[in-house]
């Protein structure tokens, strides 16, 4: 189902960050064109290197990165990919993209991509965080906007609790990308 396609997969600064790689390399395995991008934060939780080797591409973190040529065109993006997957989705870039806001190159490409290509979140984060108001009046402004999500689940957290906000599966999220790429 991804053969021929351009997915681009947006990691964000959070626990599950690490959880992004076996995305990547199951995209590859499905013959997908893979483009990874990453908030500065994300490279805390994996680097730049193990996400490289598996998407067998250059990822880009910073937009005013000299070094990698089509991160410059971070817009142009939108015109190569078929669907931007963002995971682990925080409750920073939730609301980000909810609230207009574009001050790195994920939160700049997620704004770019909305209104031009499919968009899939697999948030994850604290079941406090998920649960708060703004965060879910947030994820209903993008679900009105057409953006798709995919958990929370439930599962022991970060913090040792038990309750919903680890990311989905990977083969969850894999199904949701080839469901919105089928429509």
């Amino acid at each position: 189902m991804f053969r021929d396609r351009t997915v681009v997969v947006a990691v964000t600064a959070g626990i599950a960050a690490y959880k992004s790689a076996m995305i990547v390399r199951e995209l590859k395995n499905q013959n997908a064109e893979v483009l990874v991008i990453m908030t500065p934060g994300a490279t805390k939780f994996i680097t730049t290197l193990t996400l490289e080797t598996l998407s067998q591409n250059p990822v880009a973190v910073d937009m005013f990165d000299r070094e990698n040529k089509w991160s410059l065109e971070h817009i142009a993006l939108a015109d190569r990919a078929d669907l931007l997957i963002v995971a682990p989705a925080t409750a920073n870039i939730i609301g980000k993209a909810a609230n207009g806001i574009a001050d790195d190159l994920v939160s700049t490409t997620v704004l770019t991509m909305m209104s031009t290509i499919p968009i899939l979140f697999a948030p994850a984060m604290n079941n406090r965080m998920w649960e708060n108001k703004i965060v879910q009046r947030n994820i209903q402004n993008l679900d009105s906007l057409g953006v798709h999500f995919i958990g929370p689940v439930e599962g022991r957290l970060a913090d040792g609790r038990t309750g919903i906000g680890r990311m989905a599966d990977i083969n969850d999220i894999l199904a949701e990308a080839r469901e919105i790429i089928r429509r």
